[in-house]
């Protein structure tokens, strides 16, 4: 996946860190769920799955008892309308995961938990203990990450990191959702993954985050989730608002 090498040029907008404060993310040691879901702007079954995800924006537990990312796709964008949001990269993530599952198809909405297909979650239930992951940058723009498993091993790991945009809205002007307007939340923007080193049991690794591109949002966040080197099922997830007047309310 392409990494990019931009700094952070926000201006007239809210950083929840702002003023050159740092930005900080950290998990606790219990599994937090990452909650994926594929949906395509072109199908007119999923608007009621973006409407449930979008509830999870008010959330109390949100970051810390779950971390959502919409992975727009692009199999539906022959049929009228061309999704803005998806990209054949994230087809491809759900293809991989179908090929896991030993399915033949893919469909959307599909809501992936933990690499697992459903959504029989509860949520703030979290799973066991698999160790903490923590995030910082002083710009949003190059971040630092560190894994510390709950058991240590010689298992080598990735970091992943997905940049996100709240409060959007699209006016469908053809396919099955022609004439609606169309709310996002947690739509995935940018998606990047690097390899960790491991020394005495504890991961590190860096990642650069391409936010310049995307100073014009009304909200951004952070997802970032750490996976065993080839994998796609998260071990442990951790995020939060780098733009939101909400978040810096609260």
């Amino acid at each position: 996946m392409k990494n990019t090498l931009v700094s952070l040029a926000l201006s007239g907008t809210v950083l929840a860190g702002a003023s050159g404060a740092q930005f900080e993310f950290q998990s606790g040691e219990k599994q937090v769920p990452l909650v994926e879901l594929y949906t395509s702007e072109g199908c007119s079954s999923c608007p009621p799955a973006e409407a449930w995800m979008g509830r999870l924006k008010d959330a109390p537990d949100l970051w810390k008892g779950f971390v959502p990312v919409a992975f727009h796709v692009d199999y539906w964008n022959s049929l009228g309308w061309k999704d803005r949001w998806s990209s054949p990269e994230f087809t491809e993530r759900q293809r991989a995961y179908a090929e896991a599952w030993k399915s033949e198809s893919v469909y959307t909405p599909c809501f992936v938990v933990n690499g697992k297909e459903g959504r029989d979650w509860s949520r703030g239930a979290t799973g066991g203990d698999v160790g903490v992951l923590a995030v910082s940058s002083s710009d949003t723009n190059l971040w630092q990450a560190t894994f510390v498993p709950a058991k240590s091993s010689d298992l080598r790991y990735e970091i992943h990191a997905a940049l996100l945009a709240g409060g959007i809205n699209s006016d469908v002007q053809a396919g099955e959702n022609r004439g609606r307007r169309l709310p996002h939340e947690f739509a995935l923007l940018n998606l990047v993954q690097m390899p960790m080193a491991t020394n005495h049991g504890t991961a590190t690794g860096r990642l650069i985050a391409d936010a310049a591109r995307y100073q014009g949002q009304k909200e951004l966040a952070i997802a970032v989730w750490v996976t065993r080197s080839g994998k796609l099922e998260p071990i442990q997830a951790t995020g939060g608002w780098l733009i939101s007047s909400a978040a810096v309310s609260k």
